[in-house]
């Protein structure tokens, strides 16, 4: 039994499919899905019927994305956010366009009981962006920073690698967890490709909004396999590019 955590999908349903795939996913594993499900791709509402009837029969815990939150508070109609449309939410209306009120309230359901972190038996944290506080994301002010928050990706990419866990300067928030991942911030930003680590954060957001693949971790091995770049699966259209 394995435990596997999946980068941020973006409406990418056939990279999700890809991967799952190719890396042999079977009903005894255990999946994190790190957020962001929806904005990019033409297949957000796709992507969410494949992730309800795949935990059907799977062990999936399914974290919340900023995205998600920019998507529920659209279809609530609490705003009609125009930056939200403009970075990857029209494709997300588009693809509720001709949906059933009944899979549009079971949609709906799905998102709202999204979690905002995981903790496992091993003390590994898995959360959509980061957190803050000193004694970690369960004591956050803002519970919802933890699904925005990037100064926790910004501080490791900085952070001297000689730098020793007892130094007096070793930051607080990274020695309550033996790991911890995210997703939410390509590291493609930062010119690479694959799931990376620094410090004790492992980033598994490899850009498939963007140009990059999806990517799907084996969190004990560190094995992981990735779609093909998502943009070529989607060759009319343009994602968050």
């Amino acid at each position: 039994m394995r435990t596997f955590v999946v980068g941020d999908i973006h409406g990418g349903l056939k990279a999700l499919v890809q991967v799952l795939e190719r890396a042999k996913v079977n009903p005894g594993d255990t999946l994190v899905f790190m957020g962001d499900y929806v904005d990019g791709w033409s297949e957000s509402a796709g992507v969410i019927s494949f992730l309800i009837d795949f935990a059907a029969a799977h062990h999936c815990i399914f974290l919340r994305g900023n995205h998600e939150e920019l998507a529920l508070d659209y279809f609530n109609g609490k705003t009609k956010n125009t930056m939200w449309l403009q970075h990857g939410g029209k494709s997300t209306v588009a693809s509720y366009q001709g949906i059933s009120s009944e899979v549009m309230t079971q949609h709906l359901n799905f998102i709202n009981n999204l979690e905002n972190y995981y903790i496992d038996a091993e003390n590994r944290c898995f959360l959509h962006a980061g957190f803050s506080h000193q004694k970690g994301p369960q004591h956050e002010f803002y519970p919802h920073l933890v699904y925005w928050d990037r100064t926790l990706w910004e501080m490791v990419c900085g952070i001297d690698p000689n730098l020793s866990q007892e130094a007096i300067t070793y930051p607080k928030r990274l020695r309550l967890f033996s790991e911890i991942y995210i997703g939410h911030t390509p590291v493609t930003r930062i010119g690479k490709t694959t799931p990376t680590r620094f410090a004790n954060v492992w980033n598994v957001d490899t850009g498939a909004a963007f140009k990059g693949a999806l990517s799907i971790m084996d969190v004990d091995s560190k094995q992981y396999w990735q779609s093909d770049p998502v943009y070529t699966l989607y060759p009319n259209e343009k994602g968050r590019n």
